[in-house]
């Protein structure tokens, strides 16, 4: 018999009220993986510093190699040493550290899972962790399963009475529909779907977190968020990166498995959705889920849809390599750096407006942004008085690295014409607040030990967005939207400027 999860009274832009995590105990799968150094430690040696870890804190790293807790505590100090955003204090690390060890073994070793059962057990006593556990999936996705079935077998998935369990699970979920619903079902043979977590880092971001507040706390927006005021929505990812040396991850991976499937289509769903009654996990998931139900299916994925490789090129005046020539990348390769989709969004609010999604790496600039376009006046009025037309309003929500709002509109140009100019009211958060957001991760990690499930996805929409783009990638296996070249430095391929200028639109520059 399982407690039901506590329930959360999100507010703020946070989303809920300042309250204490109960005392648990984080198990991170992969401790010696980059992702536990360069993101997970550094985000709980902030929430520490913040002080908003519980007393009863504590986390166990288990990964293969042979290590010991003072190993383990070392190579963690210096992932926090070179990537928090706040400098380490060695009197408040020498605290936090007491609280970190380390059990050696493999995913698949039942007797490394009853050494990790006692080592939790002996915390319970040591650091008060109350049989509280946030299990952390920092691995390879096709170790998942194996997992999730070990701690199942060694009785660490079921919590006793009063106490909770939580698995966070790191995207991609899943490579396609069929994966995704396999591997759903075996987590699912050992944890309720209320206890996963699947974590979108994109969804901590403090800026994704806004278009929720500038649309629902602003009563001048949402009145105009809709099919009869906007004309086309833009939402785009744009990396100066190249593949960063993981060619062999890239090519089981590309930019639509990558990035379209979970960080896209989450940030549409948050443009696009209804508004709630409140911000509880389920209240915001439930409208979410909504959206992409209603994503019409996309008939021809050699229209809709374009994929294209960076080559040879020059980034910010420094020559870089194609993607082919990239270590751990087939010669031959067909694996895409590069997609741009359109989906309709077929229900009352949206019927009629594009969104155009796009991603791309070796672009010139590193830029994440929605950009809205608004429809232009009915009339010429000021063609008729001597002018030009208005540029159409613009509202763009900048995700990173400028972090911001800006809202374009015409204003008249000084002198005896009736001339229209575009100008920009512009909302940066680093000026209007004077202090730094806490990374992604921060918030996400303090979420998982809260109970609060509103920024994790949930498994109807994953599925959803599995079910939308799994025709987009049988479609190119055929040879649909064949594979295009693009030179890195360049905005990416002519066939994506021609997806968006055949319905009489263009690309926002970033």
């Amino acid at each position: 018999m399982t407690m039901a999860e506590p329930a959360v009274n999100p507010l703020r832009t946070g989303m809920r009220l300042n309250r204490a995590a109960d005392p648990c105990a984080v198990v991170v799968f992969g401790a010696t993986g980059d992702l536990t150094a360069r993101k997970l430690m550094p985000a709980l040696y902030n929430l520490a510093r913040e002080r908003l870890l519980p007393g009863g804190f504590s986390v166990v790293g288990f990964a293969r190699r042979d290590w010991t807790d003072e190993q383990f505590r070392a190579a963690m100090k210096e992932g926090v040493t070179k990537f928090s955003r706040e400098p380490l204090q060695e009197e408040l690390w020498e605290s936090f550290a007491r609280g970190l060890h380390y059990v050696s073994g493999t995913f698949d070793d039942a007797q490394a899972y009853a050494k990790l059962a006692e080592r939790l057990a002996k915390q319970d006593i040591a650091h008060g962790a109350a049989g509280n556990r946030l299990f952390y999936l920092a691995t390879p996705p096709d170790a998942y399963a194996m997992i999730a079935q070990r701690l199942g077998e060694a009785q660490l998935a079921t919590p006793q009475a009063g106490n909770w369990t939580r698995l966070v699970v790191e995207k991609p979920f899943g490579r396609d529909l069929t994966s995704a619903r396999a591997l759903d079902q075996s987590i699912g043979n050992v944890f309720r779907e209320r206890y996963i977590y699947r974590i979108d880092h994109y969804l901590g971001k403090e800026t994704v977190q806004n278009i929720m507040v500038f649309r629902f706390g602003n009563g001048i927006f949402e009145p105009v968020w809709n099919r009869r005021y906007v004309d086309n929505v833009q939402v785009s990812v744009a990396e100066t990166v190249g593949v960063e040396g993981r060619g062999g991850y890239y090519e089981e991976s590309g930019a639509l498995r990558d990035m379209v499937q979970n960080h896209l289509m989450q940030v549409l769903a948050l443009v696009a959705m209804e508004p709630v009654a409140s911000f509880r996990g389920d209240a915001v998931r439930d409208e979410k889920a909504k959206v992409f139900h209603a994503v019409k299916a996309i008939e021809d994925v050699g229209r809709d849809t374009v994929r294209a490789q960076y080559s040879a090129g020059a980034i910010m005046g420094a020559m870089v390599p194609g993607y082919r020539e990239e270590q751990g990348v087939a010669p031959d390769s067909h694996t895409e750096t590069y997609a741009a989709i359109k989906l309709e969004v077929e229900n009352w609010r949206w019927s009629g407006v594009p969104f155009y999604l796009r991603v791309g790496k070796r672009l010139p600039k590193r830029a994440t942004e929605v950009a809205i376009t608004f429809k232009t006046a009915p009339l010429q009025l000021f063609r008729q008085m001597g002018g030009d037309n208005p540029t159409p309003n613009l509202l763009v929500l900048r995700i990173q690295p400028d972090e911001g709002i800006s809202l374009r509109f015409g204003a008249k140009v000084p002198g005896t014409r009736s001339d229209v100019r575009p100008v920009n009211m512009d909302f940066r958060y680093g000026s209007s607040f004077g202090v730094e957001p806490p990374e992604a991760y921060e918030r996400l990690l303090l979420d998982a030990m809260l109970g609060d499930s509103t920024l994790f996805t949930r498994w109807d929409g994953v599925e959803a967005a599995w079910e939308l783009l799994t025709p987009v990638l049988d479609g190119w296996a055929d040879g649909a939207s064949p594979i295009k070249q693009y030179e890195a430095g360049s905005w990416g391929p002519d066939a994506a400027r021609e997806l968006i200028e055949r319905d009489g639109r263009e690309w926002h520059r970033m």
